[in-house]
């Protein structure tokens, strides 16, 4: 509890009264409890940000494979140095022309969004939309960051089919 002194001594010196000088001391101890009781009460009761993460659904390993057109198809692969290149193939291992593999980036405007938001447009013009297949292929140069900020844009394009593949030598050779 707070607890005050007081000094009730007086001295008479010369026939005056001197005033009284009160010493005050306030106790803290109750207050630096409730502090602390404060303090649990708060670190117990928040709750703490929950870790995000992707959900990947894989498909049944049943040995057969889909049959994927070249025209819903779009085959990126992740470079390094944060380079991307990309072409329309439904992932056989037949090499297209040179002319027919670009380059993007992951710029917000012109970048690798804007492909695949062409890329929808096309088969949503062919009266196809929602059926575009992503094929990512990482080289062992790229880096996961790569990945995650791919798979960012497909998120936010709304891509709901896309798959991991191994890539073949003569993509690995197109970065040398």
């Amino acid at each position: 509890m707070a607890e005050m002194n007081t000094n009730t001594q007086t001295h008479a010196r010369g026939g005056g009264q001197r005033s009284k000088k009160l010493s005050t001391r306030v106790d803290m101890t109750p207050m630096v409890d409730l502090g602390f009781l404060l303090i649990t009460f708060f670190m117990l009761t928040t709750s703490l940000a929950k870790a995000r993460v992707t959900n990947l659904i894989m498909p049944a390993n049943d040995g057969q494979q889909m049959p994927l057109s070249a025209s819903k198809a779009l085959t990126v692969l992740l470079g390094p140095d944060s380079r991307i290149a990309f072409y329309e193939s439904n992932g056989e291992e037949t090499a297209p022309h040179p002319q027919d593999i670009h380059t993007t980036t992951y710029a917000e405007a012109s970048g690798i969004g804007s492909v695949i938001r062409r890329k929808q447009a096309l088969l949503a013009a062919a009266g196809k939309p929602g059926e575009l297949m992503v094929l990512i292929k990482p080289t062992t140069q790229s880096n996961y960051k790569n990945a995650v900020d791919l798979l960012d844009e497909l998120s936010i394009n709304r891509v709901n089919r896309y798959a991991f593949m191994d890539i073949s030598t003569w993509e690995a050779g197109y970065f040398q």
